[in-house]
């Protein structure tokens, strides 16, 4: 039995036919590609015209592995990359979403249909989505009810500090995050986070507490004066400051 050609082997076949769709149309025919051969051969600069091919072709436009190689080709047009997003796993959203190469309109738009999945994701996705995504995904995953969530997004190396300040100050942060944050080995002990915790009206008040120690005098007296915190947190802060 003839082993299969090798991943170089197909792309020097690919790189041989160029942009001839005739010669790429045959050789789609002739090699019958699955997935597992597909991928790592769109992650070279193949020709364009079989990446329009792919995209228009049974059954490879119904697998959507295939189109999201096709998509994280940097050589595919700009307006076929973008037609082909809803189709993509969520996955393969998320990789486009986070690859430099793509066009910067592409990977916008693929963080937009990321956050119009979000609704409709297994919390098992979202927890790993959280690990993965990028700032503005991120920002969505942060209001998410769920703590496992709120967990893993506080581990992806992506999320900053300003984004996670951000989430932490709105009026509807929810209590899984609020609870994940002054847990988080990587964000408890920044003195920004620490602020933003007491300063948060929904923050539990042990958690508050816990944190006033830590303030210089100017913040201290900063909470003080905030109205809507805990009369206990105001207070706290006004013995610390005063000691």
């Amino acid at each position: 039995m003839r082993e299969p050609p090798s991943v170089d082997a197909l792309f020097a076949e690919l790189m041989q036919a160029g942009e001839d769709a005739r010669r790429l149309r045959d050789w789609l025919v002739e090699r019958d590609p699955d997935d597992g051969v597909l991928r790592p051969l769109l992650r070279r600069p193949v020709p364009v015209r079989l990446l329009e091919l792919l995209a228009a072709t049974f059954p490879w436009s119904t697998r959507p592995q295939v189109l999201g190689g096709v998509v994280l080709n940097p050589r595919t047009p700009r307006p076929l990359a973008l037609r082909l997003l809803p189709s993509l796993f969520w996955r393969d959203l998320a990789e486009v979403a986070a690859t430099p190469r793509v066009a910067l309109a592409v990977r916008v738009h693929a963080e937009a249909a990321l956050k119009e999945r979000l609704p409709e994701m297994r919390l098992g996705e979202k927890v790993s989505l959280g690990r993965i995504a990028t700032p503005p995904v991120l920002a969505a995953l942060l209001g998410d009810v769920e703590s496992r969530v709120a967990r893993a997004a506080l581990v992806n190396p992506r999320l900053r500090e300003e984004d996670l300040l951000a989430a932490i100050r709105l009026d509807t942060v929810p209590l899984a995050l609020l609870e994940a944050v002054a847990e988080s080995t990587r964000w408890a002990e920044r003195y920004g986070v620490k602020l933003g915790l007491v300063l948060q009206a929904r923050t539990p008040l042990s958690v508050a507490l816990g944190q006033i120690s830590s303030l210089v005098k100017r913040d201290l007296e900063r909470v003080a004066s905030t109205p809507g915190l805990s009369p206990l947190v105001r207070a706290a802060a006004r013995r610390v400051a005063g000691s």
